[in-house]
């Protein structure tokens, strides 16, 4: 593995290369987990949990999805708020444990009542228990992404120094791009492997090994190593600690005081509505697609769907974001998603009502559309919102985009998912309606992306930056 880093990151130093290879292979293990059990939840809410041979409507599951959507965010902000009330607890290392611990444990309880389904099929659990597996294995996946990624993040800042994580950053990054990959892709050998108790298990046992290489890095590394960046405090700022629901409020109305903070929010969160519709129309069509029946089929296309979402975000990561940056600049990057996905829609419309495609054929298309938003998303949009935080203060900059990190695509997502809840019982009317509601937020994130892109540029030029008050504050230079 040292020879492997080496290679590609020359620059870094002996001393680090256990340090980040240790917490690369932490990532690796979160990530991995992470998209093998995202991609789990649709199958088991969508092909299990919800049985005809129970009494279930057919495709209840499917039906069920836009409101698991919806109540999802309330989810989370429950979740957060419990996780700040532990933050006042724990050290970072041993919060790593006790969340680690407390998913797995659902998570293993999960797995094993599919176990039983498995051997004494559905009737043995429950109409009830087997539903609640469903709810339960959903929200608690949702949870896991959005609490443990981010306080990986936070303990890798808090160990790090700006000068090392320019060399350990991006060799961490590529560890996360690799195990999204490698996560995705057991779900596509769901049917070998045994079923998807065996990948539930398997989820399992993964976040145990991301536990313990928590434990071997307070254990191996030394203290002089992980000490992070020391905070330099202007006489101009002060830090205050605040508590959830005030920090809450503060950040939404940070971001509703400041006409670029609004743009901001809209040109981070307006992709995941049109996403929120087109997944809901593809799951759909794969639910009811005979190339991929049963729950292994289902878990298999959706494999597909992840190795091939990871595996397009990795490709252009690493050979188009860079390049055109570089090219072109922010202003163009603020253009380049909206403008394809916009293009992705009308065609996908188009080819459903003029083109007469199969139900097959439609199936593929919708996949494709989502492999370009989710590709785009990953590899150029999230880029290009934090190079948007760039002309902001510490103050905004923590505020209103904690807000935006952490609710705000929540809340995108509830605005998608009352859309499919109201046409989700006719993909046809779905497909006409959601397009045309999706242009039209094409339409204001353009609007959206024009100003900051424009409000960008002057703040840099000018060295204005945005700060915790409707107006700017000149730059301060080193």
């Amino acid at each position: 593995m040292k020879r492997i880093t080496r290679f590609f990151w020359p620059d870094i130093k002996d001393s680090e290369i256990n340090k980040f290879g240790l917490l690369t292979l932490t990532l690796f293990c979160l990530i991995g987990a992470y998209w093998l059990l995202r991609l789990l939840k649709d199958t088991v809410f969508i092909k299990i949990a919800f049985p005809e041979a129970l009494g279930w409507a057919p495709q209840q599951g499917a039906l069920y999805q836009p409101l698991a959507k919806i109540i999802s965010p309330i989810v989370i902000i429950a979740c957060v708020f419990a996780y700040s009330k532990l933050v006042d607890i724990f050290k970072k290392h041993q919060l790593f444990y006790v969340l680690g611990a407390f998913f797995g444990s659902i998570f293993l309880i999960v797995a094993l009542l599919l176990t039983v389904r498995e051997l004494g099929g559905d009737a043995l659990l429950g109409r009830q228990v087997l539903a609640a597996v469903g709810w339960l294995s959903y929200f608690t996946v949702e949870a896991f992404g959005s609490l443990m990624i981010p306080m990986f993040w936070s303990f890798v800042v808090s160990v790090t120094d700006s000068e090392s994580a320019k060399t350990g950053f991006p060799l961490i990054v590529a560890g996360a791009q690799v195990g999204s990959i490698c996560g995705s892709s057991l779900s596509i050998f769901s049917g070998e492997l045994g079923g998807v108790w065996v990948l539930f298990m398997i989820a399992t046992a993964v976040i145990a090994v991301a536990i313990f290489l928590i434990h071997i890095f307070m254990k191996v590394i030394p203290q002089e190593d992980m000490m992070g960046e020391v905070p330099t405090i202007a006489t101009d700022e002060k830090v205050t600690k605040e508590g959830f629901f005030q920090g809450f409020y503060n950040g939404l109305s940070l971001i509703f005081k400041n006409p670029y903070l609004i743009g901001v929010f809209v040109v981070s969160t307006a992709y995941e509505v049109v996403g929120t519709i087109v997944d809901y129309q593809m799951k759909r069509q794969a639910a009811a697609s005979t190339e991929f029946a049963g729950e292994a089929g289902f878990a298999k296309f959706m494999g597909i769907f992840g190795v091939s979402a990871n595996g397009l975000s990795f490709l252009l990561a690493l050979f188009g974001t860079s390049y055109v940056m570089k090219r072109y600049g922010l202003r163009v990057c603020l253009f380049v998603f909206p403008v394809v996905l916009a293009f992705s829609m009308i065609f996908l419309c188009a080819y459903d009502f003029i083109g007469g495609a199969n139900a097959s054929q439609l199936l593929w298309a919708t996949f494709v559309v989502m492999i370009i938003c989710r590709g785009l998303t990953y590899s150029l949009n999230n880029p290009t919102k934090e190079m948007m935080y760039i002309p902001t203060s510490k103050d905004a900059r923590y505020k209103a985009k904690g807000w935006i990190d952490m609710f705000g695509s929540r809340t995108a997502k509830m605005g998608g998912s009352q859309i499919t809840n109201v046409f989700k019982q006719d993909l046809a009317t779905l497909m006409l309606f959601g397009t045309v509601f999706s242009l039209g937020i094409i339409g204001l994130w353009l609007v959206a992306a024009w100003y900051v892109g424009r409000k960008n540029q002057e703040l840099v030029a000018s060295g204005e930056i945005i700060s915790g008050t409707p107006s700017t504050a000149r730059l301060k230079t080193a």
